[in-house]
Order: C-alpha cells, then sequence, then structure tokens
C-alpha cells in the first residue's frame, strides 16, 4: 500500500462517502451508561471523539453535550447534557487496559474535564501518530481520505447536540467519527506490524490551508 502524505480539497469531494457499518446505542440514563460501559471495558481498543453545542454569540460557550464511543461493531452515544460524565464513564477513560483512539484529544479532554475531573489513561492522539506513517494532513476527514479513499460527511457538525432527540443525521455523523478513528488505527497497526506499505515521495508543495478541525 502506498500511504499519500496528503490530499487536496478538489480530490476529497469526488471520493464516496463512508458511514458506521454497525449498531448506534444512544445512551441517556445512568442504567444505560452502566450496561454500555461494561461492554466498553472489555475492549482492547476504542475510538473516541465528543461534540459541543455550537456557539454563535460572541462570549457564550457551551458544556460537551455527547461523548461518542466505539468499538468495530458498536458506537454509544453518552448524552452527557442529560447524564452528566458518570463514574463508570470516568473509570472507562482511567483505564489504563483500554487503549482510547482518537484526533484533537487535547481538546476533547479539555471540554470533559469541564464535567468532571480525571485522569486520562492509554491515549493515542492520530495526529501525532500518523506522521510515523508519512501523513502531514491533520484532519479526521484528510487523514480517513488517504487511508481508504473515502470521505467523511461534515454537514451536521454545527448541528445543535442538545436537542431533545438527535436526529438520525446526528447519530450517523457521530458514530462515524469516532468509528473512523478506531479504523485508521487498526489499519496502520496492521501495516506497522506487516510492513506492507511504502510512504509516497515528497509531492509538489502548492500553496494551501491545512485543515486542524475535526
Amino acid at each position: 500500500m502506498i500511504v499519500r502524505r496528503t490530499i487536496d480539497k478538489d480530490e476529497l469531494k469526488e471520493l464516496p462517502k463512508t458511514i458506521f457499518p454497525g449498531r448506534i446505542h444512544v445512551i441517556q440514563s445512568e442504567a444505560e451508561t452502566k450496561k454500555a460501559v461494561a461492554y466498553l471495558q472489555s475492549r482492547t481498543v476504542i475510538g473516541i471523539d465528543s461534540e459541543t453545542r455550537p456557539s454563535f454569540t460572541k462570549g457564550q460557550s457551551h458544556k460537551v453535550a455527547l461523548l461518542q464511543v466505539s468499538s468495530e461493531e458498536c458506537c454509544f452515544l453518552f448524552r452527557l447534557n442529560m447524564t452528566g460524565l458518570t463514574q463508570p464513564l470516568v473509570d472507562l477513560l482511567e483505564n489504563p487496559g483500554v487503549i482510547k483512539v482518537g484526533l484533537s484529544l487535547k481538546d476533547d479532554f479539555m471540554m470533559l474535564h469541564k464535567r468532571a475531573p480525571f485522569t486520562q489513561q492509554s491515549c493515542i492522539e492520530l495526529q501525532d501518530y500518523v506522521r510515523q506513517f508519512g501523513i502531514q494532513d491533520k484532519s479526521l476527514q484528510k487523514i480517513y481520505a488517504i487511508l481508504f479513499k473515502e470521505k467523511i460527511s461534515k454537514s451536521q457538525r454545527l448541528s445543535n447536540w442538545e436537542a431533545d432527540v438527535l436526529s438520525d443525521g446526528q447519530k450517523q455523523y457521530a458514530a462515524t467519527d469516532a468509528w473512523a478513528c478506531l479504523n485508521i488505527y487498526n489499519l496502520l497497526q496492521e501495516l506497522k506490524q506487516t510492513g506492507n506499505y511504502e510512504i509516497a515521495p515528497e509531492e509538489k508543495k502548492e500553496e494551501h490551508l491545512i485543515e486542524s478541525d475535526k
């Protein structure tokens, strides 16, 4: 496999969309949280992401509303605006036996720490991890496109994550982001173990802005 260093916006637009193919569970009670976390504690590696209601007023901010945690088969959407960051979730985030993979994790944890104190353990930051494979892009959308030749839709990013009921589009978007992080890590681990990859040569540099947001 040839691992490209970057991908441009025009090429990205032409790629087919990817969506999370597994089961999505919306978690909005303490009992549901305990059951979901019990499953996740049995996993070796999970993908994580978070969503916060956007603010369009200067000086206004919101607490993180959603924590997405995904295995290969299931993604759990924890509605923190309804449950808070409960102890079972804190235990999961602090468990050194479960690897948490994400992108811009520093931002995610900064927001989560505003809901409850905890010390996260065993975390893989994809923006750093992909560099050993020559990938220079920083956004989840571009990293995924480089490796899988598919794009992640970002259409729901600025939607209301504190809505009474999440739309199907919101659920699919949220699940796909967390699962994509896990998918990227699993593929790179496979390439690392087999050595079955080559880093593409340096491409001719063009002036462009590198997106650093998710």
